[in-house]
């Protein structure tokens, strides 16, 4: 049993929404809040099993409506002084979590049987959250406040969650009341007690630190070295205790941490495990809520005697989330803990290794320190989950040019049973796959098939979908290659199309595919990749890079132009294009990304672009460009899609999927970004998304509402033209297509 003193994630006002209450059970992880009233006065319990029971009886569920119309009146809590017997004998399998309440009936805490998870003020510490990462300044300040506040800087800049620092009372702490220069001490005593004598910041600039770790978006932290340290960090509100490896085995400094009820992370170095398990022991019996922290007290710890695998063994012993604090040179073990599950990683924090005092030499420097977070934040991405094996969006692409499909190995007639001789193996892997041969021998053709020809997933089925007329409310149109033009348009009434542009179809004449003038309107999709493996940026700080995007976005102007003749309907038509603004390592600072806009609108500036309207293309926040997976930085962002629109008056391209996607990526709400770009719309890519990199996929299977997606369409930008942007959607004969659009006719 655990008693957590911080019940904020816990508590839900009795006269909010319900939804209130549920973003609560889901934020605490805990399947539980207490419903109270102003005055923090509980007046009943909501569960994620009182949730379910009460929507199960409601003909119409309103989720507005006031959490105490749900809330369990009949729940079990105790006195905040109640013997810990008593609290042990009322957790059960069923009841996990009680309040504890004053005499007035406020809840002041929580006893739980659990200890899965715990709270570093705004930090969840559990087996699902991201890793907490400590900046140890300690006393590397060396005695000098400003020299603190910039270390605490320096952290926040390198991506810490907290920064810890110590605070000891002299007087009571040694037998010498810390006396520097007593000459009785051992040579190590006394050049600890001469350090602390002289780097030692008092408990009023620690102060200062602590408010200006939180100005800074940190959670401070610090380790007190005796009772009356922790009495003066408890009294100024600290959300955390850190209890030092030579302290694991001072009971009586436990008993004090754990009486105050804040969460203790506890280094275990220099310790057997059996003070590891009386420690816990301790901890246990007084109600705390704690993070064991594997750790060797050496400085610098050799590499071979971290034994980071003892992380498990630590865990067993724990019961609940482990971490690590690393004494050891650079961060690669701190990386690799993190890897091996621990959720919690303290390092040394210093501006410069050469300054006097030990823990100096085994600190990070900042940028190292940045380099830690960053490979900390890549292994907790890599790691993922243990859930079913699937194909990543990357590997689909790469399948699709690397990989091998069935195809017709001989003309074969509809209606005609497949046999072996009629299927071969080629590349590329556009088609079925080919260890899905079996299924196919043994059928009757679907349709009549010449040698190479692919087959798809669709020849498995006993139905499939037939292209036909279509009616939208407004212009819609297909994508096409100049060699799916033929194929495509008799098959249905599309308005327009939109043309799907590679560098090389730029050297084409497109009279050769285009018959005679056709009764269509034009769109045009610019390239995204050029020759020479040039990705167009016309955000690039690289001039020479950017006049090179310039010449090549003209390049398709110029096309589009000798495009329009062929078109009726070919009024200013769009040419869409993805300007650029992508980076390899990271996501750039806003006042970067300003700057990169500031480049776009100059680098459109120097397009002649009489008779088209150039239309920027939101983005997705990982974009597949040709050479891997990168970061955008534009067009992501509403506020910063409406004002370019409004500020260039260019209108833009919404990708639905991308921007699904930017909008998981951030937390932020679809409508929203859709109220605030729609309006400057000319143009729609209609297609679906999931998570922050699946795009492409086909209407109903991913994230998308589309029937308030079709409401703000219709609300904000009537006019603007889509098309159904599938993933691959041309195959088959435009299968995916023909899907999309029958599922959208509904809606649009």
């Amino acid at each position: 049993m655990i008693i957590i003193r911080d019940v904020r994630p816990y508590i839900a006002l009795a006269d909010g929404p319900v939804l209130d209450a549920l973003a609560k059970i889901s934020g605490n992880r805990a399947g539980i809040v207490f419903c109270t009233d102003h005055e923090g006065r509980v007046m009943g319990v909501l569960s994620d099993g009182d949730f379910r029971r009460w929507v199960v009886d409601q003909d119409q569920i309103d989720l507005l409506q006031p959490v105490s119309n749900v809330a369990n009146t009949d729940f079990t809590s105790a006195p905040v002084d109640a013997e810990r017997s008593h609290l042990v004998a009322l957790l059960s399998d069923r009841i996990t979590h009680v309040p504890l309440l004053d005499r007035r009936g406020h809840v002041v805490a929580v006893a739980t049987s659990g200890r899965d998870t715990l709270w570093l003020g705004d930090l969840m510490v559990d087996e699902l959250s991201p890793a907490v990462v400590i900046a140890e300044i300690g006393n590397n300040h060396n005695g000098d406040l400003s020299r603190a506040l910039e270390l605490v800087d320096l952290a926040a800049e390198a991506g810490a969650d907290c920064a810890k620092f110590q605070m000891r009372d002299m007087a009571s702490l040694y037998r010498n009341q810390g006396e520097a220069l007593d000459a009785g001490e051992d040579l190590g005593a006394q050049y600890t007690l001469d350090l602390l004598s002289r780097f030692n910041l008092s408990n009023e600039d620690l102060f200062v630190c602590f408010d200006h770790c939180r100005d800074r978006g940190l959670v401070p932290l610090c380790t007190p070295w005796d009772p009356v340290s922790v009495q003066v960090l408890d009294d100024h509100g600290l959300p955390g205790f850190k209890v030092a490896s030579a302290d694991l085995t001072n009971h009586d400094l436990l008993h004090a941490v754990a009486a105050t009820g804040r969460p203790v992370l506890l280094s275990t170095g220099m310790s057997s495990e059996s003070e590891i398990i009386e420690a816990v022991d301790v901890l246990r019996h007084d109600g705390a809520a704690f993070v064991l922290l594997h750790c060797n007290s050496t400085y610098p710890a050799p590499f071979k005697d971290v034994n980071l695998r003892y992380l498990d063994r630590l865990r067993e012993i724990a019961g609940g989330p482990v971490g690590y604090s690393g004494h050891e040179r650079g961060s690669s073990v701190a990386v690799a803990a993190v890897a091996l599950g621990a959720k919690v990683v303290e390092k040394h924090l210093t501006t410069d290794r050469s300054l006097e005092g030990n823990d100096h030499k085994v600190s990070l420097l900042p940028h190292e320190f940045r380099a830690m977070v960053d490979g900390i934040r890549q292994v907790e991405e890599s790691l993922g989950s243990d859930v079913r094996r699937e194909v990543t969006q990357g590997e689909m692409m790469n399948r699709v040019n690397l990989a091998k499909s069935l195809v017709a190995a001989r003309p074969i007639e509809a209606g005609s049973v497949l046999t072996p001789d009629a299927l071969d193996v080629k590349s590329p892997g556009r088609g079925l796959q080919p260890n899905r041969r079996h299924e196919l021998l043994g059928r009757r053709a679907k349709r009549s098939m010449v040698p190479g020809d692919f087959f798809y997933p669709s020849d498995l089925e006993d139905e499939s979908v037939e292209p036909r007329d279509y009616s939208f409310r407004r212009p819609w149109g297909l994508p096409v290659r100049y060699h799916d033009l033929r194929a495509l348009l008799p098959l249905s009434n599309p308005d327009f199309v939109e043309f799907h542009l590679s560098y090389q179809d730029l050297e084409l004449d497109p009279a050769t595919y285009v018959d005679g003038t056709l009764d269509l309107g034009l769109v045009v999709h610019s390239p995204e990749l050029f020759r020479g493996d040039h990705l167009v940026d016309l955000a690039s700080s690289d001039d020479d890079y950017r006049a090179r995007s310039v010449a090549e976005l003209q390049r398709v102007v110029d096309l589009t132009r000798r495009l329009v003749p062929m078109f009726e309907r070919a009024d200013r038509p769009v040419i869409v294009v993805n300007v650029g603004g992508f980076t390899s390592d990271g996501p750039v600072s806003a006042e970067e990304r300003d700057r990169m806009y500031e480049r776009v609108h100059e680098s459109l500036a120097l397009v002649d672009d009489d008779g088209v309207e150039l239309a920027a293309q939101t983005m997705p926040p990982f974009p597949w460009l040709f050479g891997g997976r990168m970061f955008h930085n534009l067009f992501l962002d509403p506020e910063d899609t409406a004002r370019f629109a409004a500020e260039s008056g260019r209108r833009v391209c919404l990708d639905t999927s991308h921007s699904k996607l930017a909008t998981n990526h951030r937390g932020a709400s679809y409508h929203e970004f859709v109220e605030l770009v729609g309006p400057h719309v000319a143009h729609l890519h209609v297609v679906d998304a999931e998570g922050t990199d699946g795009e492409g996929l086909q209407i109903g299977e991913g994230g998308i509402d589309f029937p308030a997606l079709a409401e703000q369409l219709d609300r904000l930008c009537p006019d603007a033209t889509f098309i159904p942007e599938i993933w691959q959607g041309h195959q088959n004969d435009g299968e995916g297509f023909w899907t999309a659009l029958d599922r959208l006719e509904q809606w649009f």
